[in-house]
């Protein structure tokens, strides 16, 4: 089953059980789909659709920093539960060990030894990480053992 095909049966689930929350965000994920293949004129794959979801979890995230800062603490809570919503249709997060452990190889691989060479290694472990780790725990994981 396609991830599209997947977020419908979970939209009609949810629609059937009545859960507000879980169908207003995958309406949300299932719009900016269609938005984005109407723009591009193609259907998309599900890469394509993970690196949307990624994308939203993403903006969530930064939200929720936002939220805190103004002391919405109910935003927070909603924001948090749309995140968890989300990482349903994501492959599984890698862990900090997990993360080090290929940034470890691909240093090794390229021969990167110094911080001067984060951008090459930031954008040889993108790829490999990508849609199972958030870029800005990569780059730190990375920023420690480049200075480590």
């Amino acid at each position: 089953m396609s991830l599209k095909d997947k977020l419908m049966e979970d939209l009609k689930s949810a629609m059937r059980d009545k859960d507000k929350l879980a169908k207003d965000t995958i309406t949300l994920v299932r719009a900016s789909i269609k938005q984005k293949e109407v723009d591009e004129r193609t259907e998309l794959n599900d890469s394509d659709i993970l690196d949307i979801i990624s994308k939203q979890v993403k903006e969530r995230r930064s939200a929720i920093d936002e939220f805190k800062r103004g002391d919405r603490d109910d935003l927070v809570e909603k924001t948090n539960a749309e995140i968890e919503i989300l990482l349903k249709y994501l492959p599984k997060q890698l862990d900090e060990q997990e993360l080090t452990e290929i940034i470890k190889e691909v240093m090794s691989e390229h021969g990167i030894e110094s911080s001067a060479d984060m951008g090459k290694l930031m954008k040889n472990v993108m790829p490999k990480v990508k849609g199972r780790a958030d870029g800005k725990l990569v780059s730190a994981v990375a920023g420690k053992l480049l200075k480590a």
